[in-house]
C-alpha cells in the first residue's frame, strides 16, 4: 500500500536564539486533558493555483523548504516537551540548537479519486497517512508531519501535534505561514507571539470566583485522562441531510418557540442518543463538553499572532435519567444558555483553579461526551500553491476528557457524492452502536421515508 517511506528531520533555516532555554506554557496549555497528540489530515488535488514553476515539482520539496523557512518563527514546534520538577510537574519546552521536525515522505500507487478523496473519516486507511507517535515520542517530537503523494499527483499532509503546544486555530496559523512561504512570499504575514504565562497566567493571588468551575470540576489524585473503560470503541460516520435537519429543527421550534443552531439542536439529540444507547445508569451524571474560543473574549483580547491554546471547555451536566426523559428542546436550550457562561471571569477562574489544584488531579469525571464543529474553522485556508485542501479530517479519539468524541464535518469539496448536508463522525462503544444507528436514520433519509422519533 505505502511505498518509499522515508523520514527526514526538517531543521529551521537558521537558529533564532543563541542559548539553550526553556519556554513556559500557559495554564490552558498544561490542562491535563490536553496531554495528548491531536492528529488530522488535509488532502490536496494536483491542480496548481499559481504559476510558480516550483509547484510543478514534487510537493515534498516545496513544503519541506517552506517548513524550514517557517520554523525560525515557530521553533517551539521543534523543541522537546518535558515535565519540570517544580512546581507540580507541569509541562514546559526545552529549546536547543539542532532540533527539527520529523517529516515522513511516502507514496501510494493509486489516485485520490479512487478513494473518493478520503471523504470517509472512519476509513482505516487514514491511519496510514498521519503519524501516530507513542506518548514518549510525542514529547520528544511534539510536531510530526507526513506527506503522502498519490499516483494522480495529489497529496495529503498529515499532522500529529501535541495539544499542549496549540489548538486547531493555533495550528492553522502555523500551517498558513508555511503555505504562504510555499506560494512565494518572502515573509510571514502574522508574526507568532508566545508570552503564554503573561497573557494567560494566573492572577496574584489566584482565586476562583466563578461558581461553575467547582460545579463541573472535581479533584481526584488517581485521575488519569482518557483511561475510562467504556469497552471497545469504534468510529462510524453518519450523514445528515439538510432537509431532514431542517424538519427536525422546525419540530423543536414548534414545541418551544426557540430557534436553535445546528450545534445546539443536533448536539442535544446525539448526546441523548449516545447515553441511551450506552445504557448509562439513571443516577449517573453525564456531561456534554465543548470548547469556546476566548481570544476576543478575555480582557485584554489576545493578539492575532497568539498561537497557543485559546479555548476553554464548557459543560452541560444532567443525570442520565433526566437527559433521556426530558424533551430535546430543553437540552438544546441548556446548551444554548451555557455559551453565555463563558466570561472573562470564568476563564480567569479556570486558569486560577489550574494553578491552585494542578497537582491534585483535576477531572471532569466520567461519561463525558465531547463535541466539536469543524465545518467553519478555517482549515480550508491552508494553500501551498495547489489550492486549499479538498478534504480535512480529524483522527483523534480523545477530546475534552471524552473517549467518545463527536465531530461535525463538511463533505470533501472534490467528492461527487453526498453534497447535501454534512457528516457526523462518532466514536462510540461498539455495543451501543446498533441503537445509535437507529436513532441517526432520521437524518439520512427524506421526511416521508423516516418519521421523526419522539423528541
Amino acid at each position: 500500500m505505502m511505498k518509499n517511506k522515508e523520514q527526514t528531520l526538517i531543521f529551521p533555516s537558521h537558529t533564532p536564539f543563541s542559548e539553550d532555554h526553556t519556554l513556559p506554557l500557559s495554564h490552558l496549555d498544561t490542562d491535563r486533558n490536553l496531554h495528548l497528540t491531536i492528529r488530522y489530515l488535509r488532502a490536496y488535488t494536483a491542480t496548481t493555483t499559481t504559476t510558480t514553476t516550483a509547484h510543478h515539482n514534487n510537493p515534498f520539496h516545496v513544503i519541506s523548504s517552506s517548513l524550514s523557512q517557517t520554523l525560525p518563527h515557530y521553533y517551539p514546534l521543534a523543541a522537546t516537551l518535558r515535565h519540570r520538577k517544580h512546581p507540580n510537574n507541569r509541562l514546559e519546552l526545552f529549546c536547543t540548537a539542532n532540533q527539527g521536525i520529523p517529516l515522513i515522505h511516502t507514496t501510494v500507487d493509486f489516485t485520490l479519486d479512487s478513494v473518493n478523496y478520503l471523504d470517509d473519516p472512519s476509513s482505516p486507511f487514514l491511519e496510514h497517512l498521519v503519524p501516530d507517535p507513542e506518548p514518549e515520542e510525542g514529547m520528544e517530537h511534539p510536531c510530526m508531519l507526513q506527506l503522502t503523494v498519490f499516483k494522480c499527483g495529489g497529496f495529503t499532509l498529515g499532522a500529529a501535534i501535541h495539544h499542549s503546544l496549540c489548538d486547531g486555530m493555533g495550528g492553522t496559523l502555523f500551517f498558513n505561514s508555511v503555505a504562504e512561504l510555499a506560494r512565494g512570499a518572502t515573509r510571514v504575514t502574522v508574526e507568532p507571539i508566545w508570552d503564554r504565562e503573561k497573557l494567560l497566567g494566573p492572577r496574584d493571588p489566584p482565586r476562583v470566583d466563578s461558581p461553575l468551575i467547582k460545579e463541573f470540576l472535581s479533584l481526584d489524585k488517581e485521575f488519569a485522562p482518557y483511561k475510562e473503560n467504556v469497552g471497545r470503541v469504534v468510529r462510524e460516520c453518519f450523514h445528515v441531510r439538510d432537509e431532514c435537519l431542517e424538519t427536525f429543527k422546525r419540530s423543536l421550534f414548534d414545541q418551544c418557540g426557540f430557534k436553535f443552531t445546528t450545534f445546539e439542536a443536533l448536539g442535544a439529540y446525539i448526546w441523548r442518543s449516545k447515553v441511551r444507547a450506552s445504557g448509562v445508569e439513571d443516577n449517573e451524571k453525564v456531561k456534554f463538553a465543548y470548547s469556546i474560543n476566548i481570544r476576543r473574549l478575555v480582557k485584554p483580547a489576545l493578539p492575532s499572532g497568539y498561537w497557543g491554546n485559546g479555548c476553554v471547555p464548557m459543560y452541560v451536566q444532567l443525570s442520565a435519567k433526566d437527559l433521556i426523559e426530558r424533551p430535546i428542546w430543553e437540552t438544546a436550550e441548556l446548551i444554548r444558555k451555557s455559551k453565555s457562561n463563558v466570561t472573562d471571569e470564568y476563564v480567569r477562574s479556570f486558569i486560577d483553579y489550574q494553578e491552585l489544584h494542578f497537582g491534585d488531579g483535576i477531572t471532569v469525571g466520567k461519561w463525558v461526551s465531547g463535541f466539536t464543529d469543524w465545518r467553519h474553522l478555517g482549515h480550508s485556508t491552508v494553500d501551498f500553491g495547489w489550492g486549499g485542501p479538498v478534504t480535512v479530517l480529524p483522527l483523534g479519539r480523545n477530546l475534552l476528557g471524552s473517549v467518545e468524541p463527536c465531530f461535525f464535518l463538511p463533505y470533501s469539496t472534490a467528492s461527487a457524492e453526498k453534497k447535501d448536508g454534512f457528516k457526523v463522525l462518532v466514536t462510540l462503544n461498539e455495543a451501543a452502536l446498533s441503537g445509535f444507528r437507529e436513532d441517526m436514520q432520521v437524518f439520512a433519509g427524506s421526511q416521508e421515508a423516516t418519521p421523526l422519533p419522539r423528541i
